[in-house]
């Protein structure tokens, strides 16, 4: 094993120990390489997590090694990283690491962190998101090109209701992330309830490849707009996170021109540095604006108010939410309920 190295990210060194462990075996991608990736894309990725709680999706042998989510900052974390205390649906809490320099990300990446998942909110005020994150899932059946088309007509829906403006990328497999930057003046259940119906008005407009439905076994060959992905403790991975894939893909951020063309798979912990040097970062504006929800929000309560639409399935580890439907899948549901009566 070579001797640890030393690395500097805007100013800072870092030290990486075992440089050459294999960490990608399809590729042949080491775990130098990926440090020197997250130097690479250094300004982009730390846009995406600047000041932002985040969750450390960690495979310290690499992809083809044991993996685990880290939520609560290690102890061993520089003093220099700041945290954010978090509270979870369970009811516990913990201080997670906020990144506010490229050093705390390529700190991580010795430790074997391929991607990072950031809470939508800040560090300043933890309950408050200023994102709303829509989710663009491929069902099986279904492909990116599919999840092109959605995101397309969803850039029209977030302009018709509060002309919302959202920034794509892919999601390292086959899905899009539209990402809008909002004023961090809603609670995670109000901003949920945005992404429902934005969910849903993108499901009426294209019924046929588009549904909201929470239940697989109700999806059918769709694209599923995972409205979860909005709820507290759900986090999607960010802007130039590496995907624990055997061809190192990584989340690429597109301008709307580059959505329909793009391939995702193209977009990898090699080539990702050259496109970066090229374009920079092509959601650099993101943090400029601040959107308001009311228009998404008038929409869910007229669903409500009109159709009789109101909330859906929280996921399985939540405990009971206020007015939430039955949160039992359908099949099973009618299983219990036994034959209709003769």
């Amino acid at each position: 094993m070579a001797d640890a190295v030393q690395l500097e990210a805007a100013g800072r060194t870092v030290r990486l120990s075992s440089p050459d462990k294999v960490f990608f075996p399809e590729r042949g991608f080491t775990k130098l390489d990926l440090a020197q990736y997250y130097v690479a894309v250094g300004p982009g990725i730390l846009r995406a997590l600047r000041d932002r709680p985040t969750t450390l999706e960690r495979y310290p042998d690499g992809v083809t090694g044991e993996s685990f989510f880290q939520k609560r900052a290690p102890k061993n974390m520089p003093e220099w990283i700041p945290t954010a205390h978090i509270t979870f649906p369970s009811g516990r809490s913990a201080d997670e690491m906020c990144p506010t320099e490229a050093a705390a990300v390529l700190w991580a990446a010795q430790y074997g962190t391929l991607t990072f998942h950031p809470w939508p909110v800040r560090r300043t005020d933890v309950d408050r998101p200023d994102e709303l994150r829509i989710d663009l899932d491929p069902q099986p059946g279904t492909d990116y090109a599919d999840a092109v088309r959605a995101a397309h007509e969803l850039r029209e829906v977030l302009h018709e209701y509060g002309d919302l403006r959202g920034w794509p990328k892919t999601s390292g497999g086959r899905g899009l992330h539209v990402f809008v930057p909002i004023e961090p003046r809603w609670t995670f259940t109000q901003v949920r309830r945005a992404a429902i119906a934005a969910g849903r008005e993108l499901e009426r407009r294209m019924p046929e490849q588009v549904t909201t439905a929470w239940w697989k076994e109700e999806r059918g060959e769709k694209i599923f707009v995972d409205y979860n992905q909005t709820a507290r403790d759900r986090t999607i991975a960010s802007a130039y996170s590496v995907r624990p894939r055997p061809h190192a893909p990584v989340s690429a951020p597109l301008t709307w021109d580059e959505v329909g063309d793009a391939v995702p798979r193209d977009f990898d912990l090699a080539t990702m540095p050259a496109r970066f040097a090229a374009l920079g970062d092509v959601h650099a504006d993101m943090d400029d604006h601040a959107f308001s929800l009311e228009a998404l929000l008038e929409l869910a309560g007229r669903d409500e108010h009109d159709h009789g639409l109101g909330d859906l399935p929280y996921p399985p580890e939540y405990p009971k939410m206020p007015g939430e439907p039955k949160r039992v899948q359908p099949s099973r549901a009618r299983k219990d309920e036994g034959p209709a009566p003769s």
